[in-house]
C-alpha cells in the first residue's frame, strides 16, 4: 500500500513513535491527520510536516473520554475525506485511576477509546479501499492469557504494568476480530520494540529508567509501524515484530476471548455508536 496520495490518521502523534510515524508517512507523500489530546503539543508536528512541503492537519482527540472520542470521529467525518490508514498508536501507563466513563485508565485509553474511535470511522475506511487499521501493541501482552472483566471497572495497581499488558493484549485481539468481521478493511497489530518515549512518564522512576535502557529511538521504533501501514502484502489480522510476521502470545490466539472482548466493548460504547 503506497503512502503517496493516501490519507493516514495517526493517534498520539505529538511525540515519540506517533510523531516519528506521522513524519515518515508525510515524507512518503501521505496526507497525515495528526491526532492528539493537546493542541499546543501537537500543532508543532503539523507545522513541521508543512514546512517540509508535506500535507498535514490537526485533529483533537482525547481517548480517555468516550464522548471526546466520538466528537473527534464526528469531526473527521464532517471533513468528507477518505481514510486509507488508521494508526492507533496513542498509549499511556497510569496507576490507580479510572476514566470519566468508569474504566481503568490505561485500558480505557490504550484499548477502549481506540475501539470506539475505530468503530465510528469504519464506514469511511470501508469506502476508501484499500484501507487498513494498524494497532500498536507490545510484546508485553504475552503473559496475559485471560481478562478479569471486573478489574476493568476499577482503579488499577500502583505500578500499572499489569494493566498495560492487558490493554496491549486487547490491541492484538481487536485486530484479529476486526479482520474476522470486516472484509473491506485490513487490520494488523505490532510491537514497535523497546523505544525511548515518555509513555512511562507516570510510572515509578525506576521503571522509567529501565524502559530507557538500551532503548530504540522513536524513529527506529516507528519502522515497524510504517511497514505495517504501507507494505502491500500483509496477513490480515497478523502481528508484526521487527517488520516481520510473528505469532503473538497464546492469549491473543484465543478466538473466544477475542469475540467476548468485542461483544463487551460494543456494549460499553453502544450509546456512542
Amino acid at each position: 500500500m503506497n503512502a503517496e496520495g493516501r490519507t493516514c490518521l495517526v493517534t498520539g502523534a505529538n511525540t515519540g513513535i506517533g510523531k516519528a510515524t506521522a513524519l515518515e508517512l508525510a515524507r512518503r507523500g501521505a496526507r497525515v491527520v495528526v491526532a492528539g489530546r493537546s493542541e499546543t503539543r501537537t500543532v508543532p508536528v503539523v507545522e513541521e510536516i508543512r514546512s517540509s512541503g508535506g500535507d498535514a492537519r490537526f485533529l483533537h482527540l482525547d481517548l480517555s473520554s468516550l464522548a471526546a472520542a466520538k466528537a473527534a470521529a464526528d469531526e473527521f467525518l464532517s471533513w468528507g475525506e477518505p481514510l486509507h490508514v488508521l494508526v492507533n498508536n496513542a498509549g499511556v501507563v497510569r496507576q490507580r485511576k479510572v476514566t470519566e466513563d468508569g474504566f481503568e485508565h490505561t485500558f480505557g485509553v490504550n484499548y477502549l477509546g481506540h475501539y470506539l474511535f475505530t468503530r465510528l470511522l469504519l464506514p469511511v475506511l470501508e469506502s476508501s479501499t484499500p484501507s487498513r487499521v494498524v494497532n500498536v501493541s507490545s510484546e508485553m501482552h504475552r503473559p496475559i492469557t485471560s481478562i478479569d472483566w471486573d478489574a476493568l471497572h476499577r482503579r488499577g495497581s500502583w505500578i500499572g504494568i499489569h494493566e498495560y499488558r492487558v490493554s496491549k493484549l486487547g490491541n492484538v485481539l481487536f485486530s484479529k476480530e476486526l479482520a474476522r468481521r470486516f472484509d473491506d478493511v485490513e487490520a494488523v497489530s505490532l510491537h514497535p520494540g523497546l523505544v525511548a518515549t515518555d509513555i512511562m512518564r507516570n510510572a515509578p522512576s525506576w521503571i522509567q529508567r529501565l524502559s530507557h535502557r538500551n532503548a530504540l529511538t522513536p524513529e527506529e521504533g516507528a519502522r515497524t509501524t510504517v511497514h505495517c501501514a504501507t507494505t502491500p502484502h500483509l496477513i490480515d489480522g497478523g502481528y508484526c515484530v521487527n517488520e516481520r510476521l510473528r505469532e503473538p502470545g497464546s492469549g491473543a490466539l484465543d478466538g473466544r476471548l477475542a469475540e467476548e472482548l468485542w461483544i463487551r466493548s460494543e456494549s460499553w460504547v453502544r450509546s456512542y455508536l
